[in-house]
């Protein structure tokens, strides 16, 4: 079973930017689909972006479509959420997880088994 562990959250200002990896050990990563989610406190996980095994088809969550930009390397193992134009609302701690059904990439987090520690991002206005 693969073991994911995020790295590169930090405090930034309203505006900015910040890479987020996920870098995945164990079983063949290629065979799962990979999602972000977030939760900040007192709120629900909730669905951030997803990507296909094979990387050909990327999914949003509407709150930030056009500023963030989910991406996977195969041969380093590690998927990527890029974010941009960052907002105070963006605060929160970011999970990624990973999917070992088949399908399409869940938008739910019921729909994935594996799961990160995260990595709290702070967005200052």
């Amino acid at each position: 079973q693969v073991q994911l562990v995020e790295s590169g959250g930090g405090l930034v200002q309203a505006g900015g930017s910040l890479r987020l990896s996920c870098a995945a050990s164990g079983r063949t990563f290629s065979v799962y689909n990979m999602g972000w989610f977030r939760q900040a406190p007192g709120k629900e996980r909730e669905f951030v972006a997803a990507i296909s095994r094979g990387g050909g088809s990327r999914y949003y969550a509407d709150s930030v479509k056009g500023r963030f930009t989910i991406s996977r390397d195969i041969a380093k193992n590690t998927v990527y959420l890029q974010m941009d134009s960052l907002k105070p609302e963006d605060t929160a701690s970011y999970f990624c997880a990973a999917d070992s059904g088949y399908g399409l990439p869940p938008k739910s987090p019921d729909g994935y088994n594996i799961w990160g520690q995260g990595t709290q991002v702070t967005v200052s206005s």
